[in-house]
């Protein structure tokens, strides 16, 4: 951005820099991307609210586009106008903030962005709503919040768990941190947690997590810099649980970015070499500085390579493949909003396609005896029973090792952890084993 440009966006207020955070997802891009243009541009005080109003409103988004259809005499067809009138929607039925101030703000920043034909439009629809808070509010707690592909694609996956399951996307997944057990036990940081009067419990699945029953900034929580702990979601932190002892084994982590499994391994083994691939360069400097600070670099040995995982070759037989398989990630959709506008339903075999590539050829990097743990943050049944169930019919060299744990639920192969309301994200697992 260039100076002129980011010091005119300073005079924007808080909700024109929320609407040209929603613009820029519905153009395609990514909220990550966005967030991080936009947020050194939001003043410090503000960036609470700039966060919970642009994900927010993402996470609502097709909640509030239904609840929008009766109020207008014909469909939006403006991008400009839905974002205005969205964000608008979401402060009156969302937050606690005051209906006149959430109404004022939103219209004056259509006027700043130069959408002034829209600003009386945008004042009449809130002044309504604003007045019928309830019924609308009823009307955005019925509504699944999903695009119509994805919620007949849900339907006919989780005909039983459906109506749970689109609550569950629409709420805020909650913050959970994996002690770094080199250097403190669980039970201790609960005691530091409880001295500093940050409020906080044991979780239930991982050994080694803790969700934090408010969120913050999580460098400022005692033992950050130090390496104390990391922030992974729950269900994310049973991949390490699920590996079979690796101490002294060469070990694969394929499509390891940002390094939350990578650095789960290191904390929990001692492998001979562990070799961590991914094909974003940017992203893998993410695992080195992870790596740093938790402290582990020096007690392995690491090698971080930007590799595409459906070509690379590892140099001899390994013992033991991590495939975090690249995925629509509609089970981590509490965490990224933007997924509910930016992915498609052609995404999806194409997504499934590439899975069975990677799978394939890192599947011959194994050894004889070893053990491959295949893992997607997706809850859809292409992508993970319905890959496994291809991937064992076509392969006599590849045997199950049953999950068996009491979590999740049970599929033809694997298991599969949907997301829950003050729990883990959507997460599918499954476990085999090389027999000749």
């Amino acid at each position: 951005m260039s100076q002129s440009n980011q010091s005119s966006a300073k005079n924007l207020n808080l909700r024109a820099q929320v609407i040209k955070t929603l613009l820029a997802v519905q153009n395609g891009q990514s909220l990550a991307s966005v967030l991080n243009q936009h947020i050194n541009i939001v003043s410090e005080r503000d960036r609470g609210l700039y966060h919970e109003l642009s994900l927010g409103c993402l996470r609502q988004w097709y909640s509030l586009k239904a609840i929008t259809l009766p109020l207008l005499t014909k469909p939006l067809d403006n991008e400009a106008l839905e974002s205005c009138l969205y964000l608008g929607l979401y402060q009156l039925l969302c937050t606690r903030i005051p209906a006149h101030a959430a109404i004022s703000e939103t219209v004056n920043a259509v006027k700043q962005l130069g959408f002034e034909p829209m600003s009386g439009l945008v004042n009449a629809i809130l002044r309504r709503v604003s007045r019928e808070t309830e019924e609308f509010q009823t009307a955005l707690g019925n509504s699944h919040g999903l695009p119509s592909w994805l919620f007949k694609r849900l339907k006919k996956d989780w005909p039983e768990q459906l109506t749970e399951l689109c609550q569950n996307l629409k709420q805020t997944a909650p913050l959970t941190l994996r002690v770094n057990q080199r250097q403190i036990s669980r039970d201790e940081y609960l005691e530091i947690l409880d001295e500093e009067q940050i409020g906080a419990h044991a979780c239930d699945l991982s050994d080694a997590g803790i969700v934090l029953e408010q969120t913050g900034n999580i460098t400022q929580l005692p033992g950050f810099e130090e390496g104390g702990f990391s922030v992974q979601d729950e269900h994310a932190q049973l991949c390490a649980m699920l590996l079979p002892n690796l101490d002294d084994k060469i070990v694969v982590d394929a499509c390891a970015a940002p390094g939350g499994k990578t650095a789960h391994i290191l904390e929990r083994f001692q492998p001979k070499k562990l070799i961590a691939l991914d094909h974003d360069a940017k992203r893998l400097l993410r695992i080195s500085e992870n790596l740093e600070r938790l402290e582990l670099n020096a007690q392995a040995d690491v090698e971080i390579i930007t590799a595409d995982a459906a070509k690379w070759t590892a140099p001899e037989p390994v013992d033991c493949i991590v495939l975090d398989a690249p995925c629509s990630a509609i089970g981590v959709m509490r965490r990224h909003p933007d997924i509910r506008l930016l992915r498609q339903s052609a995404d999806i075999q194409q997504t499934a396609d590439l899975q069975k590539q990677i799978l394939n050829h890192m599947w011959g990097q194994l050894k004889v005896g070893g053990t491959l743990l295949y893992i997607t943050c997706s809850i859809l049944k292409i992508e993970n029973e319905q890959q496994m169930v291809n991937f064992f019919a076509e392969h006599a060299d590849a045997e199950e090792i049953k999950i068996e744990e009491n979590w999740g639920l049970a599929q033809i192969h694997g298991r599969q952890l949907l997301p829950e309301n003050g729990f883990g994200d959507g997460f599918y697992y499954c476990r085999i084993q090389k027999t000749a």
